[in-house]
């Protein structure tokens, strides 16, 4: 039986490596952008629910960033309520400064922005190894601070918005639109990870790797602000 459990641990330390590089090359690729989307977005003129709700979820099933951050912030909570709580936290936050951002023309460089996100899955990986009691000997707020990264999360999506300056006819309802395909994505693709976050658990090998786990994601994490900066300094 352990054997099995310690193949089975491959096998997910194998696929959150490969998100974690799959996630590094789509945030150099054009900030995760696709060229069938940006020829949508250059071209697209007047409103377009349908298309900008798929536009959102999909941008959130591919934005590794936002859902590692997520995996991290679940990854201790095990009461529906909870998990509930952080994420409607977490989603408050990237909407306010998503349309915020878009509908105020507030433009944030991409690469900092991108920087600040990738810190924050390296802060969740410390926190969920208690590393602020450890190391500086108190725990900051951890709703408050899902919530601040929450808006950190949301002017990142709105970079990827405004690189293609829209035009103002149809843009509140097609944000609001691409908005809620980020939730719909969101929605999804939590759903799946809590599904098999649910089996995992229980394992005792949820406990025994969690130090393993998210160590991983700080250093996924701390790729992504690698890049980031480096593409800030030589851009």
């Amino acid at each position: 039986m352990s054997q099995i459990l310690a193949n089975s641990l491959k096998v997910l330390m194998g696929l959150l490596l490969a998100i974690l590089g799959l996630s590094v090359s789509l945030t150099l690729s054009a900030h995760g952008v696709d060229e069938a989307t940006k020829q949508f977005l250059i071209l697209n003129e007047g409103i377009s629910i349908l298309p900008f709700i798929y536009i959102g979820a999909k941008h959130m099933v591919t934005g590794y960033d936002h859902l590692l951050f997520l995996v991290g912030v679940i990854f201790f909570l095990f009461k529906g309520k909870d998990v509930l709580l952080y994420v409607s936290l977490f989603t408050l936050g990237h909407s306010i400064t998503l349309l915020f951002g878009v509908l105020n023309n507030i433009e944030v460089n991409p690469y900092l922005i991108d920087a600040i996100i990738g810190f924050s899955i390296v802060y969740k990986g410390f926190d969920n190894l208690g590393g602020f009691k450890r190391v500086f000997g108190f725990q900051p707020n951890t709703k408050v601070a899902v919530m601040i990264f929450g808006l950190f999360h949301g002017f990142g999506l709105a970079t990827k918005i405004q690189e293609f300056n829209l035009p103002q006819d149809g843009l509140v309802p097609n944000i609001l639109a691409f908005n809620l395909g980020v939730e719909i994505g969101q929605f999804l693709v939590l759903g799946i990870v809590l599904i098999l976050m649910s089996f995992w658990r229980r394992h005792s090998s949820y406990f025994q790797f969690s130090t393993a786990t998210n160590t991983l994601l700080m250093s996924g994490g701390l790729m992504l602000v690698g890049f980031q900066l480096t593409g800030y300094f030589t851009s």
